[in-house]
């Protein structure tokens, strides 16, 4: 559900953290995005779980979980994402909406989204910079890969591999079987 109240990204930034918590800013709207169940957060937090010590291991740059970003004045925090190493000194710790975008973002289908929804924010977070975009949906167990190279439906049998972090690869469905 939608709340209509024309915010910028600045005035996102001045929301009171209980009232911005679990919400995105898309058109100027705060949009909810709480709703998220066990199997979601339990998927988002494997995949972390395993990118944050490969990335640290090989200094390719961060990985965060639910840090949002500033997508053409939209604020949108992709359930996990990675920044190369040239970014971090574009961090500014103090800010709830980093003002660049992540290198790599993954999207987890919540029990609330629609994929027409996704969709558009993974076509958002290509158009603004973003080389890569996952969608995973635990429900049909497949992922959907958007790059510049192509666009692909993932099955369980074959790897997460982003290009973003070269060397890393899980087999899809050793990822749901973290849940």
């Amino acid at each position: 559900m939608a709340t209509a109240i024309g915010l910028t990204i600045e005035e996102f930034e001045q929301l009171p953290d209980a009232l911005a918590h679990n919400h995105e800013l898309v058109n100027g709207e705060l949009v909810d995005v709480s709703g998220n169940t066990f199997n979601h957060n339990s998927l988002r937090d494997a995949i972390a779980e395993l990118l944050r010590p490969y990335v640290r291991l090989h200094q390719l740059g961060r990985v965060v979980t639910e840090q949002e970003y500033d997508f053409e004045g939209n604020a949108h925090g992709p359930d996990v994402s990675f920044f190369g190493s040239s970014k971090a000194e574009l961090v500014d710790g103090r800010l709830r909406v980093q003002r660049f975008v992540p290198d790599l973002a993954i999207e987890i289908v919540s029990k609330r989204d629609r994929f027409d929804t996704l969709f558009e924010k993974a076509f958002r977070y290509r158009r603004c910079g973003t080389a890569e975009v996952y969608i995973f949906s635990i429900q049909t167990r497949q992922v959907f890969r958007y790059s510049a190279q192509h666009t692909v439906v993932l099955t369980e049998n074959e790897e997460f591999r982003p290009e973003q972090i070269p060397g890393f690869a899980i087999r899809i469905a050793d990822l749901f079987g973290m849940i």
